[in-house]
């Protein structure tokens, strides 16, 4: 099983690549029906390109997550398991 232990929640990185791969596509389908000049061409190019580079996204943004490179540091505070500070 993939473990994540980053600061974004799965179901954000979902939505985020949700909303890329609609971007993507809607480009693919543009692109190919340059190149094609054929409607249902472009069509099933695109179509067939969401599934497979939403998952892609995915992964890669959650490994991403887990790099601290370039994460602003979050002030500490203190937990519920810390001893308690003074007399």
């Amino acid at each position: 099983m993939f473990l994540f232990r980053g600061r974004e929640s799965h179901p954000r990185s979902i939505v985020k690549a949700i909303s890329w791969r609609t971007l993507g596509s809607i480009d693919t389908f543009v692109l190919g029906l340059i190149f094609t000049s054929d409607v249902k061409v472009a069509g099933s190019i695109a179509g067939t390109e969401v599934v497979t580079k939403i998952l892609l996204y995915y992964f890669h943004e959650r490994v991403w997550a887990l790099v601290p490179w370039g994460h602003a540091r979050l002030p500490h505070s203190p937990t519920l398991t810390s001893p308690p500070t003074g007399s």
